[in-house]
């Protein structure tokens, strides 16, 4: 009997510190969430190997290194800013590492992690000054709505590319998919049958639609049989610690450059994902969200963790989103999507059942949901109308986060001095707005 107590101590006492009653949430809510969350993303645990590899890295460490720094970044998100967010190596990044640094520049890939490496102590300075906070918080309302639709478009986006809806068309950039790919129905036939258990209010419908469209994927072929279920973990030793070790090579402009370019990207990738993330959740409060110092701190240290582990940077991640939708509103979410990155080492054959086509109906619908932020956003005022726009159809069409939230700061200031509303801009908006114009310059001005 007693120890039937203790566990139930334990559970009241984990139940209370998450605030569960408070969120009107449960445990097995929050749990299918934080499945839901893992389902979502769980492809970075593949993707990254992958680009990463392109540079020269070992696959196998790369693979092990993703896994255990979202295990970490999730857990501490969850249990220090208590936020249903889970982190891991980001999208776009890890692009910017092996195609533009290591191969575009020449940089040898210990050099480029020794750049991540000093980008992220950067990160976590001026986020015990609060700087990081500072610089959310100054951001206009209007804005961050704009930013919660526009990753709501990005991931929507995502989803009908991941699941062959839309492809590169050489005559209109992008087109009409072809409907003679199976997988392509297999994503449509996902996306119905969500869409219908959402319209219906099914608990868990994205949930169950994704495990409905994984069977169907296995009983026509269309998605391949797992040869096993459990495989050891690949070896770390190939780039644990490399990064550090190689910091002495941080020497010159150029590289200099490649350690703020790791630092500004990451930087309004995480802000603007954590923003939108908090507007989807109901979180925010008088334009500011709540323990954002925490969050932010959770994600420094799970990038200064994945860079000595040998991964690109580490940031909130945009389908943590589905989790949000299927009910996660705790820390626990996070800390149980942080727990299955752990088993996913170890599953790694299993995870392979949830290819693109299962995860792209997900994206879709929760980017329905995220864009329903666009009725916020006061568009009867031009000069806060084009730089919401900028932000909502940049996310997309360039394919970045943080570029689209550049378009966006760096009209804000024009359209405001233009409508002789200068003085309401905020110090730092107007920073920001000499800060992106030199950071698009470097990136784009050979």
């Amino acid at each position: 009997m007693a120890f039937w107590r203790n566990g139930d101590n334990k559970l009241s006492a984990i139940k209370k510190y998450f605030q569960l009653d408070e969120l009107h949430t449960t445990f097995r809510r929050e749990l299918l969430a934080g499945f839901t969350t893992f389902i979502s993303m769980a492809y970075i645990l593949f993707v990254n190997p992958s680009v990463l590899g392109a540079s020269g890295m070992d696959k196998g460490a790369v693979f092990t290194a993703t896994a255990i720094a979202s295990a970490l970044g999730c857990i501490l998100m969850g249990v220090l800013a208590k936020y249903p967010i889970a982190t891991a190596p980001a999208l776009g990044i890890n692009a910017f590492f092996s195609y533009s640094v290591v191969i575009g520049m020449g940089i040898p890939w210990q050099t480029a992690l020794a750049g991540v490496f000093v980008a992220s102590l950067i990160f976590i300075l001026i986020t015990i000054f609060k700087l990081r906070e500072l610089i959310i918080d100054a951001i206009p309302s209007d804005l961050k709505y704009a930013i919660s639709s526009g990753i709501g478009l990005f991931i929507a986006f995502l989803g009908l590319s991941d699941g062959g809806i839309i492809t590169a068309n050489k005559s209109t950039i992008i087109g009409l998919g072809s409907f003679s790919v199976g997988t392509t129905w297999l994503t449509i036939f996902g996306l119905v049958v969500t869409a219908i258990l959402m319209v219906k209010k099914v608990p868990g419908g994205i949930f169950i639609g994704m495990l409905l469209t994984s069977i169907l994927g296995l009983v026509t072929g269309l998605i391949a049989m797992p040869k096993s279920i459990i495989s050891g973990a690949p070896s770390l030793a190939p780039t644990f610690g490399v990064g550090v070790m190689h910091i002495g090579d941080i020497n010159t402009i150029q590289l200099w450059v490649v350690v703020l370019t790791f630092l500004l990207v990451t930087f309004f990738d995480t802000a603007g994902t954590l923003v939108g993330l908090a507007q989807q959740a109901g979180f925010m409060k008088d334009n500011k969200m709540p323990r954002v110092g925490k969050a932010l701190m959770s994600d420094s240290t799970a990038m200064l963790a994945g860079s000595v582990l040998g991964t690109s940077p580490v940031g909130a991640y945009v389908e943590s989103s589905a989790g949000i939708a299927v009910g996660g509103r705790s820390g626990l979410t996070a800390v149980f999507t942080g727990i299955l990155f752990v088993f996913g080492m170890f599953f790694s054959p299993l995870l392979s059942v949830v290819t693109n086509q299962v995860t792209a109906p997900a994206l879709i619908i929760v980017g329905v949901l995220m864009a329903q932020s666009l009725k916020y956003i006061s568009w009867n005022k031009m000069e806060i109308a084009i730089p919401s726009f900028l932000i909502v159809i940049g996310m997309p069409l360039t394919y970045s986060i943080s570029d689209g939230i550049a378009l966006g700061v760096i009209m804000y200031p024009i359209t405001m001095i233009a409508a002789k509303r200068g003085k309401e801009v905020h110090p730092i908006m107007y920073l920001l707005f000499f800060i992106f114009l030199g950071f698009m310059w470097i990136l784009n001005v050979e």
